[in-house]
Parts: C-alpha cells; sequence; structure tokens
C-alpha cells in the first residue's frame, strides 16, 4: 500500500521545488541550460520555481524531454512553507492533468461535495433504504459525479476521493436517516489496495457516529473492470467480517457479468437499469432479468431492480419476484429524505 494514495491533497504553493526521480545527467543539463536551480543527485534531483508560472513551464519542458529517457519520470511538489506528512509522487501526466482541471481537483481536496439520498423501496413500495450518492454542495461549483472521479483516477487522487465520498455518506446517513434503514454507498475496488488498512477509516466513521453496521451495504460500482475476483473477495470478506452486507451494481452490462456474480456471490444483486428500462415489453430483456434472479436465487442473495420509472416495469419486477425496487418511480436522489419518510426519523 502506497500510504500517498489516501493522504490529503497538499495546494501547490506559488514557490518550491520540484522533485523528480531518476534525473540523469543530459536531464539536469538540460534543466539547468533552461535556466533553473538544479541540486540534488541522479536518483533524485530538486529543481526550484518562484512561481506557478515557472513550474508549469518547468512540467512543459520535463514532458518535451522524457521521451528520450526509458525510465519514466516520477515527480513530487514541495513547497516552502508546509511540512508534506506523507510525499506523493506522481508521474508527469497526472501532474499535467491536475493542472489543467484545477477546478475539479480543488473539490477533491476541499470535500466540496455531498451526499443525497435515493429512496429502494420492497414491493409493498415500502422505503428499505437509501442510495447514497455524491453530488456538488447546494452552493458549491457544478460537477458530474463521473467527472469527478475521472479526473481523480487520471491524477491519482481516485482513493483520496473514494474514501471521502464514502465518509461523506457515513455522515449524511447519520445526520438524516434512523437506524434500521439500509444505506447503500458505493466503492471502487481499484481504491482499495489492502481491504485491512484501506478501510479502516471507513469502519472507524461507523463506529465513531455510533451506528449499526448492520444497516450498511457497500456496492462495487460497474465502471471498473473487475480482473480480479480473488482482491475483490478479500474485500466483500473484510466488510462482511464487519457485519456489513456487500453489492454488485449494474449486474447484466459492462463489468458485471452474470459470471462475474456467480463468482462473487454479492449479499445484494443490483439488475442495470438498461435491463429494466421497458422490461415489460422486450421478451429478450424479461430471460436476461429472471437468469440474473434464477442465479442470484441460488446464492441467497436479494435482488435491486434499478433505474424503474414506469409502473409497468415495477409490475413485471414485483411479479417475477425480485426484491427489492430503484429509480424515479419513488424518487430522485435528493438532500434529504422524501416528505412521507419524516415521520420515521
Amino acid at each position: 500500500m502506497n500510504c500517498s494514495e489516501c493522504s490529503d491533497i497538499e495546494p501547490v504553493e506559488d514557490a518550491g521545488e520540484l522533485k523528480m526521480r531518476p534525473c540523469p545527467i543530459p536531464l539536469a543539463n538540460a534543466i539547468r541550460a533552461a535556466g533553473y536551480k538544479l541540486t540534488g543527485s541522479a536518483d533524485t534531483g530538486l529543481a526550484a520555481y518562484a512561481s506557478r508560472e515557472e513550474l508549469i513551464d518547468l512540467l512543459e519542458l520535463l514532458d518535451g524531454l522524457q521521451n528520450e529517457w526509458a525510465t519514466p519520470l516520477s515527480l513530487c511538489i514541495k513547497g516552502h512553507t508546509r511540512r508534506i506528512p506523507v510525499e506523493r509522487w506522481l508521474t508527469l501526466e497526472q501532474l499535467s492533468v491536475r493542472f489543467a482541471s484545477d477546478n475539479l481537483v480543488t473539490i477533491i481536496s476541499n470535500h466540496d461535495f455531498c451526499s443525497h439520498l435515493q429512496p429502494i423501496v420492497n414491493f409493498n413500495e415500502e422505503i428499505v433504504g437509501f442510495e447514497l450518492l455524491l453530488r456538488p454542495l447546494p452552493q458549491g461549483s457544478p460537477f458530474q459525479p463521473y467527472e469527478l472521479f475521472e479526473i481523480a483516477r487520471r491524477t491519482g487522487f481516485h482513493s483520496f476521493l473514494d474514501r471521502a465520498a464514502r465518509i461523506s455518506a457515513i455522515e449524511t446517513g447519520k445526520r438524516l436517516l434512523p437506524k434500521g434503514i439500509k444505506r447503500f454507498i458505493n466503492f471502487l475496488p481499484s481504491s482499495i489496495y489492502n481491504p485491512k488498512y484501506c478501510l479502516t477509516h471507513t469502519f472507524e466513521a461507523i463506529h465513531r457516529l455510533e451506528e449499526d453496521p448492520e444497516d450498511f451495504v457497500f456496492e462495487v460500482v460497474e465502471t471498473e473492470n473487475i480482473s480480479d475476483i480473488r482482491h475483490l473477495q478479500s474485500i466483500f470478506a473484510e466488510y462482511r467480517q464487519q457485519g456489513m452486507r456487500v453489492a454488485l451494481d449494474d449486474v447484466g452490462a459492462g463489468y458485471s457479468t452474470v459470471e462475474v456474480m456467480s463468482r462473487l456471490q454479492p449479499d445484494y444483486v443490483k439488475i442495470d437499469r438498461g435491463l429494466i428500462s421497458f422490461c415489460d415489453q422486450d421478451d429478450r430483456k424479461q430471460r436476461s432479468v429472471l437468469d440474473i434472479v434464477n442465479r442470484a436465487g441460488s446464492f441467497g442473495a436479494k435482488v435491486l431492480a434499478e433505474g424503474i420509472e414506469r409502473r409497468e416495469e415495477f409490475l413485471f419486477c414485483r411479479d417475477i419476484g425480485i426484491d427489492l425496487g430503484q429509480g424515479y418511480l419513488f424518487g430522485k436522489p435528493d438532500d434529504k429524505p422524501p416528505a412521507s419518510f419524516g415521520n420515521r426519523a
């Protein structure tokens, strides 16, 4: 585990040093020839910069030079006024994306986001849980969640963002929801290198807030290729050891295949909205949904239909024995539970 992956994101100071490794003699000579003061060794060089513009110019210089060496550069920005507890080493591409997307990186580093709730109902249309979804602050800078996570991935901050988003969801649930209501919270498998270490903050937040672990369901998002089944099984095992449940999101689309579902055997199976949309009118979709329901039933998972927008879809899912539903028919993501739920909170 590289501890810098989850450490706080330090702001880039207007003056400081850019550390680089390696720093072979030809590269060092080119940096000095461009007017930068360089110290250090061939293993690690330190180039001083006096302004953000100088730093960006230095990165552009390195971008033009790095192809001449077989070993990619690793870079770390060190300011003059702040002591960095854990050095964060990034690639040149990651740093370039950071400066090009400075507004989104600022949102990530400042935690300028919140969690909205979308209801999950049983097929008596009673709310039994909520999915907590990352959203902009009411008066904050706008962003699309997928865009924020993509920039976090490209800048090396996705572990930091994923952890912060989980904590935000836990705290929102504490503030707005009563005990006994399930809270479905997303996580990125690639952000969790060592489950026993990387999930510590999540478990500490649940215990600190005196929440019941049994109220939490942590779900794998569909956007990542699930290539290491054994690693994901170890993450599931860690959640379950703490008394929580796990879910596989968007089954039937993208990377969340029925085969992956059968190997992972999650506690909850969430069927992709693409299969649910107009499933009452599409024989092919009906066969796929029934296959998922039957396979999930073989290992005792509860099935949740996502993206329900029409009552006809709801009735079809209810009639074939699906346990739970989620979608605009029951409510859009909001910063508070629906009014009809208020007397329970």
